[in-house]
């Protein structure tokens, strides 16, 4: 099971880390280049770049914490915090009509929990 969880979180810790990481070096006008970016008409540039803090913080703290062993109990919290910061996203995407891409993001708010949950039961 362990080894279920570490791929899970290495998964989730690369693509919410990797998209957190965009959204603090690019613009807004540079995102929504990305059709599939729409939802950053939304968000103010500081916004925007506080989500990706947040992504960045999230899966730093899902990997760093447990792996090391120095205040494991972060881990679960990076978990359950990342997935309420995807129910968000979804609640975003569904606002706005933008039905496509959720299977993708409630999958975003599925792996955290997993692990979450995982690394809770395993404190």
């Amino acid at each position: 099971m362990d080894i279920a969880v570490w791929i899970v979180t290495g998964i989730v810790a690369l693509i919410l880390g990797g998209a957190g990481a965009s959204k603090l070096v690019q613009t807004k006008e540079k995102i929504l280049e990305n059709p599939k970016m729409g939802w950053a008409n939304d968000f103010s540039q500081p916004a925007i770049r506080l989500i990706g803090l947040a992504e960045v913080a999230g899966a730093l703290g899902l990997v760093l914490p447990w792996a090391f062993d120095v205040l494991p109990v972060l881990t679960p919290i990076a978990g359950y915090c990342l997935a309420a910061l995807m129910v968000g996203a979804a609640v975003v995407h569904i606002r706005r009509k933008e039905y496509d891409g959720l299977p993708v993001v409630f999958l975003l708010v599925a792996a955290p929990l997993f692990v979450a949950v995982a690394r809770t039961v395993a404190l």
